[in-house]
């Protein structure tokens, strides 16, 4: 699918952010990435788990400069004076979670329909070691209205300064349900088969 204009200036922002920002998130936090051959091609909604504030860099690093992709992130980060102007500018839109937020919700949808990858954390806020949170059924329902698939990502949990740090992605599917669209208790269902296979991923990582 042909990116439309402005699809291609946020491209060229990322690149640039991406150029700048890569040597020193490589010298220190190295990746170890498995499964980059997963990565599809087009629209898909990318689907991590969160524990760090960093996670997203290693999502965007995990993939590569050939995948520039957009962002959902909190509201509050988006209006951080110049660090919210230069996220916009490369791609990253704000959210606001406690609220519903058609804005951002019309902004995902249409991102996924012009053909972009969308990165967005299902648990969406940090989650550490122990704590059980319920994920969002946001990810399931973007996949489903837009026949997008989703890719389960595992971001290793406890990270290490200067050595390689797992990143496991996951093979891309479209979630399964009965009617023209997914009933409420569909998308619960679709939600927790996500995290179970971003969780399935971890195994054996620390």
């Amino acid at each position: 699918m042909e990116k439309n204009p402005q699809d291609k200036v946020t491209d060229r922002w990322f690149h640039f952010l991406y150029a700048v920002i890569w040597p020193f998130f490589n010298l220190f936090r190295p990746l170890k990435v498995i499964g980059r051959e997963n990565i599809p091609d087009g629209a898909a909604v990318l689907c991590p788990n969160h524990t760090t504030i960093g996670d997203p860099f290693y999502v965007v690093f995990a993939f590569g400069r050939r995948y520039p992709m957009r962002a959902m992130a909190k509201i509050q980060i988006m209006r951080v004076p110049f660090i919210g102007w230069i996220l916009g500018k490369g791609g990253v839109f704000g959210v606001d979670r406690g609220h519903a937020d058609m804005h951002a919700v019309k902004t995902a949808l249409k991102l996924l329909k012009d053909g972009n990858k969308l990165l967005m954390f299902p648990e969406g806020t940090r989650v550490r070691e122990g704590e059980d949170v319920a994920a969002k059924t946001g990810a399931a329902m973007f996949a489903t209205r837009t026949g997008v698939p989703l890719v389960p990502i595992y971001i290793q949990r406890k990270k290490r300064l200067f050595a390689r740090n797992a990143v496991v992605i996951g093979q891309p599917y479209h979630p399964q349900y009965a009617g023209r669209k997914p009933t409420p208790e569909e998308l619960d269902a679709i939600t927790g088969d996500l995290m179970d296979r971003v969780r399935a991923l971890g195994e054996g990582q620390s």
